[in-house]
């Protein structure tokens, strides 16, 4: 079984991420912002990271950054969820090294789409 990570300050948002993947058959971690997540990281097997961009402290692309810079998670999948759909936010997650992006609201089959994709 593939395990993902959501990272989003949002309860529904992960709730509803969380409910989608449990669905098709993946294995969730949620995480409540960037903090909490880089301390459930520790080492864990997981196949993918949804993070949302805006959460407080830790963003998701400053996330993205500090995932990328720890050796074994440096070639993971991180697909960052946003309502941003400014170009400048999505050449930042680029650079941080995010694989995937998905604007806020999706469709779940969307969802699944995405991380089928970048997971593979």
């Amino acid at each position: 079984m593939k395990t993902v990570m959501t990272v989003d300050d949002s309860v529904s948002m992960r709730q509803m991420v969380s409910l989608v993947l449990r669905g098709d058959g993946y294995a969730v971690v949620e995480a409540v912002d960037g903090e909490d997540a880089l301390a459930k990281l520790g080492g864990q097997e997981l196949h993918l990271v949804l993070a949302d961009i805006n959460m407080p402290g830790i963003d998701g692309i400053e996330l993205t950054r500090k995932i990328r810079s720890m050796a074994e998670y440096k070639f993971i999948p991180i697909v960052l969820l946003t309502t941003e759909s400014d170009p400048e936010k999505k050449q930042q997650g680029k650079a941080a090294g995010a694989t995937a992006w998905i604007v806020k609201p999706f469709q779940p089959d969307q969802l699944l789409a995405v991380v089928k994709k970048v997971m593979r």
